[in-house]
């Protein structure tokens, strides 16, 4: 008994020429007799047996069939993406001499945090100089005001009071290395006279910032831990300096800058009700930070021997191949070594050209084809290595997909150990891996590709093309020229992060992420047409909510779990009703949140709702509403809603 043919259409001739006659009606009213003697009819019903005989064959084609056509027209897989982090390496003693963690230094996870039978390897992108440093100046400034010198101040030992009598927001205190660090971390050891000035120890109402060579300006950066309770007491800072840190002069003073400033006290804790007064303080380079992303790297394997024959195909080893420069294939003949290089079709290769194309999701090598002309004679596209030549990939990189979305903390085993780094971890979570396209999708995008044809020109087709550029975008969109006729063609793109743990910065596409959509879609707009790629706007939203619990239920497990509701349902990447992200401009209303509350098991009676516009940078919200209008550009972010339960 043979398997049952899909039936791929399933109209017939009457229903073809119903539905034309349907069509007829709505186009063409003039048109009213629809009896099989009219010419018209007539014609119909030809195109139509046509047609019936088209869609038996297509009937007829399977699925291998067509996955052979879309190889044919070269639609190809996505690769994996990999996950990214930053990695910190930490010195085991300062030195006086800069420390280089040179590029490609891999770092893995232990084998049982893995559960696997190898661990997750992640690879650094590039060397990362651990730069010395000493505080070499200290001044102190107000809004307003230009920063006063204090070194004498502090080499005298009578100490300097960090801000003004009475601190207020802008207040900072600025401290001068004696280089700029950029991407290292350093360590600030403070010796304090004055403790507990009002503030909370545990969340001080302080900012560190360093000064910003592209930007310039100053920029806020990380804290890795903080011992003095806000400058309270003795105790280490340890600030995190990304990488654009360049020296500048700040009071006539030129130096390494860095900066801690008062900021506004979040959720209603105190503020700063003395300054406080550092004794002595003193700066050293701790250890560095730099980006890394899941890759293992192979070098120098054999991956074959040639046949001589055209579109011969050879597997890695290790599949896939991640997405990285163009691929480079050594081929060890009699006369010598020949390097064969990457290109992304065979459609301009010669006969003579040493030229190969890579599909990297199989981890497949394709050498050119031949192809019979009409005249019966054989193209190449392409040359073929010579029978019995050795076939060596000298390096590429594995790896990749969503098991590189390690936690915090779990890259900690240095692979091959660095001169003076003792120790090795990543301080955030890996984000951005993606496993690779799956056979059904890459079906269903082949006709697409087909239709684009490798040009942008609607807005579906900036979607569609972006989406091949950077697979690893969790949401990709386009906004049309008629819509933001000031500014060209807008891609806004999600960057793909963990959606139950994210914050607003994640939320952020790369620069890198950036600059590979803009540079692939740059080859393949139209002519005239400005591309733009860049991030949504994302509108804050706060859900003030008064709930009545049932009976036996416990109140703080009913908030929680309505705070964790809608997180889930005001969610770019996973919110909104299907729970495919937000769409694009959908306005945000009391009723829609009311179901979700109302859906919260231990929920009785949602009593009321407000919802209110927010800003996730400032925290600044904006009056009671009962819905909240988006623009087309724009998506939601659940930010500090408050909900009451009461029996």
């Amino acid at each position: 008994m043979t398997l049952p043919a899909p039936n791929l259409d399933d109209r017939n001739f009457q229903d073809l020429v119903d539905e034309a006659k349907r069509l007829v009606q709505e186009r063409c009213p003039d048109w009213t007799d629809h009896n099989v003697s009219d010419p018209g009819i007539t014609l119909i019903e030809t195109f139509a047996f046509m047609v019936d005989q088209l869609l038996y064959r297509l009937n007829r084609v399977t699925d291998l069939h067509y996955l052979r056509y879309l190889d044919l027209i070269g639609v190809r897989r996505f690769p994996p993406a990999p996950a990214e982090c930053d990695l910190t390496f930490m010195l085991s003693a300062s030195r006086k001499q800069p420390v280089t963690v040179p590029k490609g230094t891999q770092v893995a996870t232990e084998i049982k945090v893995a559960k696997a039978e190898e661990p997750i390897v992640f690879t650094t992108k590039d060397d990362l100089l651990i730069v010395p440093c000493s505080l070499t100046r200290l001044s102190t400034g107000t809004v307003g005001s230009a920063p006063v010198n204090q070194s004498d101040a502090l080499a005298e030992g009578t100490g300097v009071d960090c801000f003004s009598r009475s601190p207020g927001q802008g207040d900072a205190v600025y401290f001068g290395l004696s280089n700029a660090v950029p991407g290292c971390v350093v360590s600030l050891t403070f010796a304090c006279a004055l403790a507990g000035p009002g503030i909370d120890p545990r969340d001080p109402p302080l900012e560190w910032q360093y000064w910003d060579g592209k930007a310039k300006d100053w920029v806020s950066c990380e804290v890795a831990g903080d011992t003095t309770g806000g400058l309270t007491q003795d105790g280490v800072v340890n600030v995190c300096v990304p990488g654009g840190h360049v020296a500048s002069v700040v009071g006539e003073q030129r130096a390494g800058w860095l900066r801690c400033r008062v900021v506004e006290a979040r959720d209603g804790r105190p503020s700063y009700t003395a300054s406080p007064r550092v004794m002595a303080v003193s700066a050293r380079t701790i250890g560095g930070t730099v980006a890394a992303f899941h890759a293992d790297v192979v070098a120098d394997e054999i991956v074959g021997v040639a046949e001589g024959v055209p579109g011969q195909r050879l597997t890695v080893q290790r599949p896939p191949i991640l997405a990285d420069e163009r691929m480079v294939v050594q081929v060890h003949a009699r006369d010598g070594t020949q390097e064969w290089t990457e290109v992304s079709s065979f459609a301009a290769s010669g006969p003579a050209d040493r030229h190969i194309m890579v599909d990297r999701a199989a981890g497949q090598i394709v050498f050119g084809p031949a192809v019979r002309q009409k005249d019966g004679s054989l193209r190449r596209y392409g040359d073929v290595p010579e029978k019995g030549a050795f076939i060596q990939v000298p390096y590429y990189l594995t790896g990749g997909g969503s098991r590189g979305n390690v936690a915090r903390k779990m890259l900690i085993v240095q692979r091959e150990p660095v001169p003076f780094v003792k120790s090795v971890i990543n301080g955030k979570p890996a984000i951005g891996g993606v496993d690779g396209e799956s056979v059904a999708n890459a079906a269903a995008r082949g006709p697409l590709q087909l239709r684009i044809r490798d040009r942008a020109v609607t807005a579906e087709d900036y979607e569609e093309l972006a989406r091949e550029a950077a697979p690893e975008a969790a949401r990709i969109t386009c906004v049309t020229a008629s819509d933001q006729a000031d500014q060209g063609v807008r891609v806004l793109v999600v960057p793909r992060v963990d959606a139950t743990k994210m914050s607003f910065e994640h939320l952020q596409p790369s620069k890198e992420l950036v600059r590979k959509i803009g540079l692939y879609l740059d080859e393949r707009r139209c002519l005239g047409a400005r591309v733009l790629v860049e991030p949504p706007y994302y509108q804050g939203v706060t859900v003030v909510a008064r709930l009545k619990g049932r009976s036996g239920s416990e109140r703080e497990a009913v908030r929680t779990q309505a705070v964790s509701a809608l997180d889930a349902y005001l969610n770019p990447i996973i919110g909104g009703q299907f729970g495919t992200g937000w769409p694009f401009g959908r306005m945000v209303q009391s009723g829609d949140v009311h179901a979700v509350l109302q859906r919260v098991p231990g929920v009785e009676l949602v009593e009321d709702i407000q919802l209110f516009e927010a800003d996730p940078v400032t925290g600044d919200r904006g009056e009671p509403t009962q819905r909240i209008v988006l623009e087309p550009d724009a998506l939601v972010f659940s930010y500090r809603h408050q909900i009451r339960v009461g029996d």
